[in-house]
């Protein structure tokens, strides 16, 4: 789906949900290639800015890609309803991408000084690690938009047009890249299990 099309439908869903007319949403999809550059987006870190169509949007982070083979899913919660506190939310956000990962054998994890999820990677070297899905937030009025991006099977050549979240001297990777050759639906499924065990029970709308 097109970015802008899509943040334009995400924010009136989000405003829908802060005035009572539209319940909780977490929509998943997929967007063409392109960079968007978070609220904290430094310029040095757009390294072939010709590349991709940039987006500047309204979310917290620095720059990050979207592209074909990566999840990415707007979670729109109303967070006065569930807890409101922003540390807290994040964490919960980084809970829910491990446990799905870990329905698939990898073995991601936090880390204190950077925002995401990470995969240890020895092979590569002492110390390596890839960061395999980014989180990117706003609240407004505690309705949460933005959210995450998975990274299933994304063409990983296009991460070098930026400096993936501001972050140097670790690399990306994906489940394909880590020889897990799952579809997209296979990770939504447990994206959705996941997701139930750490914010509660959710409907499929089609």
């Amino acid at each position: 789906m097109p970015y802008e099309a899509a943040v334009a439908e995400m924010e009136a869903r989000a405003e829908a949900i802060r005035a009572g007319g539209a319940p909780e949403c977490v929509w998943l999809l997929e967007h063409p290639p392109l960079y968007t550059a978070g609220t904290s987006a430094r310029e040095a870190d757009l390294v072939e800015p010709g590349r991709f169509p940039v987006h500047r949007t309204g979310r917290g982070g620095q720059f990050t890609y979207h592209g074909p083979g990566q999840r990415v899913a707007y979670v729109m919660l109303d967070l006065t309803r569930r807890r409101a506190d922003l540390r807290a939310y994040v964490a919960a956000l980084e809970t829910w991408i491990i446990a799905t990962l870990d329905a698939f054998n990898v073995r991601a994890e936090r880390r204190e000084d950077r925002v995401g999820v990470w995969v240890r990677r020895p092979e590569k070297g002492e110390g390596a690690e890839d960061k395999i899905a980014a989180i990117g937030i706003r609240v407004r009025r505690w309705v949460s938009f933005h959210g995450i991006s998975l990274n299933v099977e994304p063409d990983l050549a296009h991460f070098s047009g930026i400096v993936p979240c501001g972050i140097r001297g670790h690399g990306v990777t994906s489940l394909v890249d880590l020889g897990h050759p799952v579809s997209l639906p296979e990770v939504d499924m447990q994206l959705r299990a996941a997701f139930e065990a750490v914010f509660g029970e959710t409907v499929l709308v089609p």
